[in-house]
């Protein structure tokens, strides 16, 4: 075993921020940072420009019913995956950002599954918290997984105002390692949920039986 510590020897007080501009501020937000920090040999290293696109925190949910042995998934266009992809429609979990001050993101994302999937979340445990892609944005995003019955469950959704059409799915849990396998799934959020799904299944199905 290495016997190398795992925990950083600096902080934020090893990083100075000498100037910040904005070039960009649409519905998200684009900054562009002039600093420097320390560095491992020693000292400050030069100042160097770094963008920043700047989201609020977001959240996401895998919906499990346990009782029926499902899962749901929500399917809807995204210009990201446009150009490089055999379809920009994905299939994914649902999941929104914030934009009610003070909102959780517990709430956050149980107001998300009533508009993108009709369903109402019984308990919710939290899966993993993670960074999307820290060279680039300080989005942060939490997974959780959450209770619900989906017997009927399924159709179109979405806010028409904001421009969604979202496809919601039930799918048997016992397919998740074919889906993971066809690569038809391929976004950080819905590949942590489904595997970490795959290894805690078991203790849900106990803890969640009887609800």
């Amino acid at each position: 075993m290495s016997n190398h510590s795992l925990t950083p020897p600096f902080g934020p007080q090893d990083v100075e921020v000498l100037e910040r501009e904005t070039p960009f501020q649409g519905f998200f937000r684009v900054d562009t940072l002039t600093l420097r920090h320390k560095h491992y040999n020693g000292g400050w290293g030069e100042p160097v420009r770094r963008e920043l696109f700047v989201r609020p925190p977001a959240a996401a949910v895998l919906p499990y019913d346990p009782a029926r042995g499902e899962i749901l998934l929500v399917e809807q266009f995204r210009v990201g995956a446009l150009e490089w992809r055999d379809t920009p429609w994905c299939l994914e979990l649902i999941a929104g950002i914030a934009d009610k001050d003070g909102e959780s993101a517990a709430d956050l994302i149980r107001r998300e599954a009533v508009e993108e999937a009709g369903l109402t979340l019984g308990t919710m445990e939290p899966i993993a918290a993670y960074m999307p892609s820290p060279g680039g944005t300080n989005e942060r995003l939490q997974v959780f997984v959450g209770h619900a019955d989906l017997a009927g469950a399924g159709g179109i959704f979405g806010c028409p105002d904001e421009g969604e059409d979202i496809r919601a799915v039930t799918v048997s849990a016992d397919d998740i390692p074919a889906l993971l396998e066809s690569g038809q799934v391929d976004n950080a959020a819905s590949l942590i949920a489904l595997q970490w799904l795959l290894l805690n299944r078991a203790r849900l199905d106990a803890a969640w039986g009887g609800q």
